[in-house]
């Protein structure tokens, strides 16, 4: 790194007072993860307002070899977007990078900057008739960048896809400061790789995204929501199937939920009230949308859908929202759980995938194996019954020390975890990422292929590693891979 005030006075004039600051009481909220688990330093913040100046800010940082973290809404889960403790990086913030450049409505497309809040894209595309099909809690933190950068998922995977099937077209910000314009939508391009992918998913290891063009679809007529009880995981999965045979154009949400969760929801989230009036061992949460006028209506298509599935014993009870304000009500359950999770006790959270046919399986045999294993704990897993995302929470036994049980049993209760998604042929990142919080595992888990091909990628776009180092990628010459 050459001299400070030198690249200091070189950022500064780059984009302004307003964007750069060493303050640390400026940077102390961008410092942590959201999930506090990780706490670092940084040498600068750098708030670029265009892709010029980002551009600029980045061929700086790489002539002085600066560690660039590039953030968004820092709503992340795996600590991808926090600097390390050297406080010799700078944070590349894209939150003033906040235009919507133009809505496409006939061609159901939107391009907009990085730091466009996902909220605020769904409030303007619904203005034009159009939506954005991908949500997720943290809708009123998280960036278009970082949803990107990550290749986020949520609750209407099943019919759109991840992030990376919604992204038509990127711009980004390579690691020498050039830019890569691949805005423009086109339906076929042979001119070799798909580059633009390389930057969904890659967690700013290989450039800073700046814009994108997104698919959109037509807005919502009306959707109906559905909350039923089964007998198990097995049910929830006939169900699925027995649904998404009969809506597959249709079915835009296929969530379950174990009662321990909806108990733990009930007790500590305000405001929340159990859909049925008697108990069951686990709940499916279901949407059914209509988004063109001549379409079936998506009420009465599940009301005879759900009393056909309770003829064949495939559900025990069911109830329909009988106003939006109510499937609002019913959706609040189930983005509550985390949230409700963490208010009733410590536990090892995990984010991980199995194909959809054995999700079922997967849920019943690993839960009683890590509760026969490390006695005392129990699991709560949940999720998206179809695309195979469970989310998997080892809850520490009552009265431990939080921290004392999460230092001693984390690194002993996750690799056990992640060895039974890999067995079943999963993985062991579903819509979170890596970040620095998986980097081990990874490097644990995966065949000498990934690893070679992920480090070769790397290294050839970003030689000089400044482009968020220590994160997703385990570099060879990085064996504790944390």
């Amino acid at each position: 790194m050459s001299d400070n005030a030198e690249w200091r006075g070189q950022m500064q004039s780059a984009v302004g007072p307003k964007g750069f600051t060493s303050s640390d009481e400026d940077m102390k909220p961008w410092l942590t993860d959201w999930r506090g688990r990780y706490t670092g330093h940084a040498a600068a913040m750098v708030s670029p307002a265009n892709t010029r100046e980002t551009s600029e800010i980045v061929r700086i940082a790489n002539a002085n070899s600066i560690a660039i973290v590039p953030q968004g809404g820092n709503s992340g889960m795996v600590g991808g977007a926090t600097p390390d403790n050297s406080g010799r990086s700078i944070i590349l913030s894209l939150r003033r990078m906040n235009q919507i450049r133009s809505i496409e409505p006939e061609d159901q497309l939107v391009l907009c900057e990085a730091g466009v809040i996902l909220q605020n894209l769904h409030d303007a595309l619904l203005t034009e008739n159009q939506r954005f099909p991908l949500t997720l809690g943290g809708k009123g933190s998280a960036t278009v960048g970082g949803l990107i950068s990550t290749n986020a998922g949520g609750t209407q995977v099943l019919r759109h896809g991840t992030m990376r099937s919604l992204v038509a077209g990127i711009e980004a910000v390579l690691p020498d400061g050039s830019i890569f314009d691949g805005l423009a939508a086109l339906k076929k391009d042979n001119r070799g790789y798909d580059l633009k992918q390389l930057f969904v998913g890659g967690e700013g290891t290989l450039g800073v995204v700046t814009a994108a063009t997104l698919k959109t679809v037509p807005a919502l007529v009306d959707r109906c929501v559905a909350w039923a009880g089964v007998d198990g995981t097995a049910s929830a999965y006939e169900l699925f199937r027995f649904l998404n045979k009969r809506t597959p154009q249709s079915l835009e949400g296929f969530e379950i939920v174990p009662n321990s969760c909806l108990d733990s929801v009930l007790r500590h989230i305000p405001g929340t009230r159990a859909p049925l009036a008697e108990s069951h061992p686990w709940h499916v949460l279901i949407e059914v949308v209509r988004d063109q006028p001549d379409g079936p209506d998506p009420r009465l298509v599940i009301e005879k859908l759900l009393t056909e599935a309770m003829e064949r014993q495939l559900i025990e009870d069911a109830t329909l929202a009988a106003s939006e304000q109510q499937a609002e009500d019913f959706w609040k359950i189930r983005d509550s759980i985390a949230e409700a999770e963490r208010a009733s006790g410590p536990a090892l959270q995990h984010d991980i995938s199995v194909p959809v046919p054995g999700m079922a399986r997967f849920i019943n045999e690993a839960s009683s194996a890590i509760e026969a294993r490390f006695a005392g704990t129990k699991v709560a897993a949940f999720g998206h019954m179809g695309d195979g995302n469970v989310h998997f929470h080892v809850k520490a036994p009552p009265g431990v020390q939080s921290q004392e049980w999460m230092h001693d049993f984390g690194t002993r209760i996750t690799p056990v975890v992640h060895d039974l998604v890999i067995a079943a042929g999963g993985s062991i990142s579903a819509e979170h990422g890596i970040g620095q919080n998986k980097r081990s595992e990874l490097m644990r888990l995966s065949s000498d292929a990934r690893l070679s091909m992920l480090r070769a990628i790397k290294i050839a776009i970003d030689p000089n590693n400044i482009m968020n180092p220590g994160k997703l990628v385990p570099l060879a010459s990085d064996q504790s891979g944390s």
